[in-house]
């Protein structure tokens, strides 16, 4: 389910905390599921237990995860953040097209690699 790059300058916990933020915007864990124990997933990814429970710490502060005290952790109900990062996102694709714009990227141009995107994406469904 979560994998590790070690070669990444990314710290691992925060790696870690990327993986669930993808998994939870994409639904695969879905809200109310019960996250995986620290001690688990530590032992499954022979890592310190203090790197996932930062993670998980860093999951909670951005609102995808909350503590059940002597439960465990329980994925939150995503819409509104599914909401927020397309938002994000929207405004990252608007803050590069205008950026492309100035250096004299065509229109056809921008809509050629967005239409590559989506065809590759659509051919993996």
């Amino acid at each position: 389910m979560i994998s590790i790059d070690y070669q990444s300058k990314l710290p691992l916990y925060e790696q870690i905390a990327q993986r669930f933020q993808t998994l939870i915007l994409k639904g695969v864990l879905p809200p109310g599921g019960q996250m995986p124990s620290v001690r688990t997933l530590a032992v499954e990814l022979s890592i310190n237990p203090n790197t996932i429970q930062k993670a998980y710490s860093l999951l909670e502060q951005q609102g995808y995860i909350y503590p059940v005290k002597g439960r465990g952790n329980f994925v939150s109900e995503s819409s509104a953040l599914v909401q927020q990062e397309k938002e994000s996102l929207l405004e990252d694709v608007r803050r590069l097209a205008e950026e492309g714009k100035e250096l004299g990227i065509q229109r056809t141009e921008l809509i050629q690699v967005i239409d590559r995107i989506y065809r590759k994406g659509d051919s993996h469904d």
